[in-house]
């Protein structure tokens, strides 16, 4: 079995934006149903856009691409339940030459629930032939980011 990364902490984290546990997202359990933290993953990048100056979907267009999703991973530490406050973090990790990594964590407090790690593709938005990740957003991300995504 892989080692896991270590574990996201707020301070990790510039960007941070809240939500609240709905009732439609908790199971019979009384827990979020796991599949709903990608839907918060989703939430807080679109959230993290817009505060890096690129609100989406229209930001990337004038540069000839869109972003598309080829990989997720969920990490599972704790569970919310209805009517949590959250907390959504979301970090640029890496940067490859059409691709990027992001992070995003889960927290209720300083308790990270799940860390979530979502590779994107930038792409031609009708064809979906990768390209180089615009460099105004590369730009934009790294005078954001605490910590240099890596590159």
């Amino acid at each position: 079995m892989a080692e896991r990364e270590p574990s996201s902490t707020l301070a990790d984290f510039v960007f941070t934006t809240p939500l609240r546990v709905r009732w439609a997202e908790v199971d019979m359990q009384g827990i979020v149903f796991n599949p709903h933290y990608l839907t918060y993953a989703d939430v807080a990048m679109t959230e993290y856009m817009r505060a890096v100056g690129f609100p989406y979907p229209d930001a990337l267009l004038p540069f000839g691409a869109d972003i598309f999703a080829v990989n997720a991973n969920v990490d599972f530490r704790s569970s919310a339940r209805f009517d949590d406050e959250l907390t959504l973090a979301v970090r640029t990790q890496r940067f490859g030459r059409t691709s990027m990594l992001f992070r995003i964590a889960v927290f209720r407090g300083e308790a990270l629930l799940c860390d979530v790690r979502n590779t994107y593709v930038c792409a031609t938005p009708k064809e979906q032939t990768p390209v180089p990740v615009p460099a105004a957003f590369v730009d934009a991300v790294m005078a954001w980011e605490r910590v240099a995504p890596e590159r």
